[in-house]
């Protein structure tokens, strides 16, 4: 069924057309409602992003009455522009909550996976990309933050004799790329490469908002906010991926790992915690074929690729670029 055109834009014609897309960082700044301005930092940090999260959670996950399903979904692909015809279901009433229709599936065949080294695991836009430098990483261009920071110590215990830190290849450079998931992308992110998930650290942390806008604004936002790290190998080295929540994304699931819980009620900021995938995937870790999913986020958020590779590998993808599933990043 088409879904039914809202006739808003016809009652505003003095607003621009971009004036009326939802920002969701501007949404969740409730201090604006009680007049006042969060314009500095300190105070935007203090706001109770990781309740109002858990609140957006309880809410997206209300099942809907079906008479209700169609007007109220129909507002948010409005909104946020999202292409209904790529979902796997494409009728809006067979949509429980909103969070369904968050997580939606897409037609198998609308992401094709590109035949290069690497592709895009997520659609989005790059908002950097590049080789990282003195152990320095691109929150955007010109706002660095340190490698230990984001990853946290190098030190993974061995456990039972097996060693944890994946093969690091002397000689290799470390690069890195960086895509922002707007709240009406689709929000299932996949391997983009060939490796092996040998292990899972997870961040705690705040959930400020991701949007461009924000990071810009907050140095080392990635590193302040909760992040589920997955790291492993590829064939040249040293891999990871990792799930950075936001604002009203304080669900990030893994498929293969049960056990991760993420924006619980009680948290030590600056703590995490380690899995050991090789403890029950022996002997290389998880297979995570190129193209295959990973997980999912519960609305728009960041996904940060760090990995090595050698001198001849080059990007094919530019920052600035918005890019879908399985289009070529990379190559040998």
């Amino acid at each position: 069924m088409a879904i039914p055109r809202l006739s808003l834009r016809r009652h505003l014609p003095q607003m621009p057309g971009h004036a009326l897309r939802l920002r969701s960082w501007q949404i969740l700044k409730p201090l604006t409602h009680a007049g006042l301005q969060p314009t500095s930092k300190a105070v935007y940090r203090r706001t109770p992003t990781r309740l109002l999260s858990r609140l957006w959670g309880v809410l997206t996950g209300l099942a809907l009455p079906r008479w209700l399903r169609r007007p109220l979904l129909a507002l948010y692909v409005w909104a946020f522009s999202v292409n209904m015809a790529e979902a796997a279901e494409e009728d809006l009433s067979s949509y429980r909550s909103l969070g369904e229709l968050f997580r939606r599936p897409l037609k198998p065949w609308v992401r094709p996976i590109a035949p290069h080294d690497m592709v895009s695991p997520a659609d989005g836009c790059i908002v950097h990309l590049g080789r990282v430098r003195r152990s320095r990483l691109e929150q955007v261009k010109g706002v660095t933050y340190s490698l230990e920071s984001f990853l946290g110590p190098q030190d993974w215990r061995e456990d039972g004799g097996r060693g944890l830190s994946p093969r690091w290849h002397r000689g290799h450079r470390l690069y890195q790329c960086v895509i922002y998931l707007a709240p009406g992308d689709y929000h299932r992110f996949h391997s983009p490469t060939n490796w092996h998930i040998q292990h899972r650290r997870h961040f705690p942390g705040s959930l400020m908002s991701v949007s461009p806008s924000v990071v810009r604004w907050i140095p080392g936002l990635f590193c302040h906010n909760e992040r589920v790290v997955l790291s492993g190998e590829w064939a040249h080295g040293f891999f990871s991926l990792t799930a950075v929540g936001a604002t009203n994304v304080g669900s990030i699931r893994i498929y293969c790992d049960q056990d991760l819980r993420t924006n619980c009620a009680r948290h030590v900021q600056g703590c995490y915690h380690d899995c050991s995938y090789l403890a029950w995937a022996e002997p290389a870790g998880v297979p995570a074929p190129k193209g295959a999913g990973l997980g999912e986020f519960n609305l728009g958020s960041t996904i940060v690729l760090l990995f090595q590779g050698p001198r001849r590998f080059g990007f094919r993808a530019s920052a600035g670029r918005r890019v879908r599933v399985g289009q070529a990043l990379g190559s040998l």
